[in-house]
């Protein structure tokens, strides 16, 4: 190794601040330099978590950590066997980043703010003498004889030796073309991690009610999920929604976002044992109404609703739920169905899936298979998790593995 290496991080985002860090601790004697398109570098972490950033997830078993990705678990794999959650966790602590684990196990800066990952980032960048060239954006590739790559910017071109191609999800593969005359294989993107609108349904007038448990499918699928689910004035969101969304991204895009969902609001309950409740309930307290006697421990206004929906009046007393009642309530507590029509981004949380096919990486260096000298990391693969910290720790554990590789 000389002491002339030239590294390209191309994008200033999560996985790219982390490949340049890794790059140059690993080898210090390299020029570093990230090349970033737009005026501000780390927008995507920023903005993460509702402006705290879910830096990950503490899950320590890598076996059940892959379950938490729809594309891309066999690759990440061999990732988190060099760099996962609790590699994460020792990275920022060193560092002098303090951590805390919520109760759903998602974990953020105990200053319950990004810009301490972003001071994080840009100090341990300076410090180690990492560049940044803003305003950069790199439009073209092309490999020398020599090896080397030149980087095509609008007015200008760089040479590197290496590069680590960071630049994260995009909405469509333009930006990667240049990958083509490489032979890369490049899957189509489609969005991931978005909220189901409804137009059509009624529920949107119980905006803001949260579920702690429930399962949901997509009808005439395998698809389902469980967790907590949040009604919205445009539908459905929340983790349960989320990760159907996750794990359904292309099904339902082929589907140009118009399926039906199935909700479970009692969660893992099953007929028999609903109706076993609901009798029970009739039984004890057969004078009460229906709408002043709640046995699923529902919110008022939801149980209210389902009730109409079950077409069984509030004010109606419970020895009146007999025959047909009692079969469509059960119906609507356990297999509720409303018609999507459309999507909605999750917060600023822009993800997709598509991007570099995993195939033509070896994610023991994250190097491509078809160029040498030229490295992946973070979501221009394909490769994406459920939210909750998951696409983040790719991020690390890919870019850590990158910059450590890539001389």
């Amino acid at each position: 190794m000389t002491n002339s290496k030239k590294i390209a991080i191309i994008g200033g985002g999560a996985a790219g601040f982390f490949a340049a860090i890794s790059a140059k601790e690993h080898h210090p004697e390299a020029e570093v330099t990230i090349y970033e398109k737009s005026a501000k570098v780390l927008s995507k972490v920023k903005v993460s978590g509702g402006g705290r950033c879910n830096v990950t997830h503490a899950c320590f078993d890598n076996k059940k950590l892959l379950t938490f990705y729809p594309r891309g678990a066999n690759y990440l794999r061999k990732a988190f066997e060099q760099f996962n959650t609790r590699s994460t966790i020792e990275w920022f602590k060193k560092r002098g980043v303090e951590l805390e684990t919520l109760s759903d196990n998602c974990i953020f800066p105990k200053s319950n703010s990004s810009q301490t990952i972003i001071d994080c980032f840009l100090n341990e960048a300076r410090k180690l003498g990492v560049k940044q060239l803003l305003q950069t954006p790199i439009n073209d590739i092309h490999q020398l004889s020599n090896k080397q790559f030149e980087l095509v910017s609008t007015n200008e071109t760089f040479i590197a030796d290496k590069i680590i191609y960071t630049i994260g999800g995009q909405p469509k593969n333009n930006s990667l073309q240049w990958l083509t005359k490489f032979n890369h294989e490049l899957i189509e993107p489609v969005p991931s991690l978005f909220t189901f609108n409804m137009p059509t349904e009624a529920i949107r007038e119980l905006m803001g009610i949260v579920v702690e448990e429930t399962t949901t499918k997509i009808e005439g699928t395998k698809l389902e999920a469980s967790g907590p689910l949040l009604i919205t004035h445009w539908g459905l969101s929340g983790p349960s929604i989320l990760k159907l969304s996750a794990f359904g991204a292309r099904l339902l895009a082929d589907k140009k976002y118009d399926f039906h969902v199935l909700v479970n609001w009692l969660h893992t309950q099953k007929e028999p044992e609903v109706k076993k409740n609901l009798e029970e309930t009739l039984l004890g307290h057969s004078d009460k109404k229906m709408g002043n006697l709640n046995p699923f421990g529902l919110s008022t206004r939801l149980w209210h609703f389902l009730l109409e929906k079950s077409n069984i009046s509030v004010d109606s007393k419970w020895k009146e739920l007999q025959g047909k009642k009692v079969n469509k309530l059960i119906n609507t507590l356990v297999n509720d169905r409303y018609h999507v029509s459309g999507k909605t981004t999750f917060k600023e949380e822009f993800v997709t899936a598509g991007g570099i096919g995993l195939s033509d990486v070896d994610f023991n260096t994250m190097e491509s298979r078809k160029v040498k000298g030229l490295f992946f990391a973070g979501e221009v693969l394909d490769v994406d998790g459920v939210t909750g910290g998951f696409n983040f720790q790719a991020a690390w554990s890919t870019g850590w593995i990158a910059g450590k590789n890539v001389i």
